[in-house]
């Protein structure tokens, strides 16, 4: 099997926009900058306004717990019905409709500001390009990088500098497509937003339906933080967590992997895999 899933960059312009270059660690490690301030406070503050909101809107869901399709609820066949939840699992603890309302509004409008900032920066600055649209190259190695990580191979070399086109895929799904369905659906349920431009519940089909896509795009969002957790414990929580806050990341000697070792195409002088 070969390593196609996760190719170091030929320049390593996104590591340096700042001058930062790399700083060599004993046992032929290195310590390169891989995360801005802003991208980092942008995570943590995405961490605490995703938590308020899956937890306030369980509260929310929870006050009527079925799902269907359509303009109205018919209490009869639902699409799909939640079970009842422990209070630790909602904000506020206990059923309480209006003020996980509070929450939840409060948070959403927290997280879109704080989205909308870091997807501008990334735009303007080139991140987004250089960091998480796949180039041609990676899109025809998907089949590779699929197989490697059904392996649980995950290279924590040189490879690890750059995203691998599974990550870049997934994250770019979820930045142009989930958290905008969202958000989209959240504002089509809102009596408020109707008010001004009541087409876009129309649009959603309904409000039931509005509100089981916004079920759609909350469960996606868990998925995604679940695996997004599993494998940062994977490769190596302590190294994952000191660059998510000081913005450094180490690189493992040649051949080091959190998985199985794989064989790797011999890499020639101009990059291409042989």
């Amino acid at each position: 099997m070969t390593d196609t899933a996760a190719d170091p960059p030929l320049d390593d312009a996104e590591g340096r926009p700042d001058g930062r270059a790399d700083r060599s660690l004993p046992g032929g490690r290195v310590d390169t900058w891989r995360h801005p301030p802003l991208v980092r406070i942008s995570h943590w503050l995405n961490v605490v306004a995703v938590v308020v909101l899956i937890m306030s809107g369980l509260n929310i869901l929870l006050a009527h717990p079925h799902l269907y399709w359509g303009v109205r609820s018919t209490f009869a066949d639902p699409w799909v019905s939640i079970p009842p939840l422990p209070d630790w699992a909602l904000i506020p603890q206990g059923r309480n409709l209006a003020e996980a309302r509070n929450y939840h509004f409060l948070f959403a409008w927290i997280f879109v500001a704080n989205g909308l900032v870091y997807l501008v920066w990334s735009l303007v600055t080139g991140r987004f390009r250089r960091r998480i649209w796949p180039t041609g190259k990676e899109i025809r190695g998907l089949g590779a990088s699929v197989a490697e990580h059904a392996r649980f191979h995950f290279p924590t070399d040189d490879h690890a500098r750059a995203y691998n086109v599974i990550q870049k895929l997934t994250y770019a799904a979820m930045i142009l497509i989930v958290l905008p369905m969202m958000l989209v659906t959240g504002l089509s349920m809102s009596p408020g937003f109707n008010a001004v431009g009541g087409t876009l519940l129309e649009i959603m089909g309904g409000r039931q339906s509005a509100r089981t896509l916004h079920f759609i795009s909350a469960a996606l969002i868990v998925g995604f933080i679940v695996i997004h957790v599993g494998l940062v414990i994977w490769t190596g929580p302590f190294n994952n967590m000191r660059s998510m806050i000081t913005g450094w990341f180490v690189i493992q000697p040649p051949g080091s992997t959190a998985g199985p070792k794989l064989g790797r195409r011999r890499r020639t002088d101009d990059g291409d895999a042989q």
